[in-house]
């Protein structure tokens, strides 16, 4: 089946949806993007990524082109034309086309260029890593200061993961001043005599959509949630380590840097965990 594309209005065939070489999007990473889990045919944390989506375009001084009734509208139209049940829609906001290359913003006047697409991704709830775990590395984070804005400049997050391949892993924690910032492209989480630990809400981190759901459901769940920066050597002698993203729900960590993690194999609260985030967010899923 031919895949069909959202842009600008326009619901066309992948191959036909062009967008221009003078996008500021393609030539200076100015725009922003949003990734909605798709099952059952429902979007899961809708409202959150909207509401994520118009804080990344205010912070870059952009205006949100759609109301969120039409957002909603467009995400469920892309699940039907695509006959998706479980998969993920991308969707990606740009300055525009200024019609050259200048580093100043382009007049305000100027349309921004809407995308989404979506990716197929049969199975997506019952992916294997939820039982066998990953392996992580730590790479020095070296990505801009407002990693706190979901914007489309990923090159940083491409090179660490590709680093954690060619080291023999599956992603890479990102590691500041001593402490671990998050994943590749995932918040990070370890937990020691049942206390889930994570970094707290910054400019450092992504505000990851994820994350702040599932750490209610665990709050109402009356788990205790610690949130502070920890480091590799803790996370290496945690009992438990796991990460979250809006595609991977709840995945364990088995081994940091060559050390294994709770004897290597996924541990309770990680499982409990993806558990209840699926659970529960299946329940409000649009």
């Amino acid at each position: 089946m031919t895949r069909t594309v959202y842009l600008n209005g326009e619901y066309l065939p992948e191959a036909e949806a062009k967008v221009s070489i003078f996008d500021r999007g393609f030539v200076m990473a100015d725009g922003v993007y949003e990734v909605t889990s798709v099952l059952q045919g429902k979007l899961l944390d809708f409202p959150g990524h909207l509401q994520r989506l118009d804080r990344s375009l205010k912070a870059l001084g952009m205006g949100n082109p759609l109301a969120d009734d039409e957002w909603l509208a467009v995400h469920r139209k892309m699940v039907e034309l695509n006959q998706i049940d479980e998969g993920i829609i991308y969707l990606q906001v740009t300055r525009g086309n200024p019609g050259d290359r200048d580093f100043a913003y382009p007049p305000e006047t100027t349309p921004q260029t809407i995308v989404l697409f979506t990716q197929a991704k049969p199975g997506l709830s019952e992916n294997p890593q939820a039982k066998t775990g990953l392996k992580v590395v730590s790479v020095e984070d070296l990505r801009w200061a407002r990693r706190d804005i979901k914007t489309v400049q990923l090159l940083f997050p491409s090179m660490a993961k590709m680093e954690a391949k060619h080291r023999g892993a599956d992603d890479a924690w990102l590691v500041e001043d001593g402490f671990v910032t998050e994943g590749t492209s995932n918040n990070t989480y370890i937990v020691k005599d049942g206390k889930i630990i994570t970094r707290e809400l910054s400019t450092d981190i992504l505000h990851g959509i994820t994350r702040g759901s599932l750490l209610r459901y665990a709050a109402e769940a009356q788990m205790q949630i610690e949130e502070r920066p920890f480091t590799i050597e803790e996370a290496q002698q945690a009992d438990e380590a796991f990460f979250t993203s809006a595609s991977a729900f709840v995945l364990p960590v088995v081994e940091i840097d060559g050390a294994k993690v709770g004897g290597g194999t996924p541990g309770p609260v990680a499982t409990r965990l993806r558990e209840l985030y699926l659970e529960e967010s299946l329940k409000s899923a649009i």
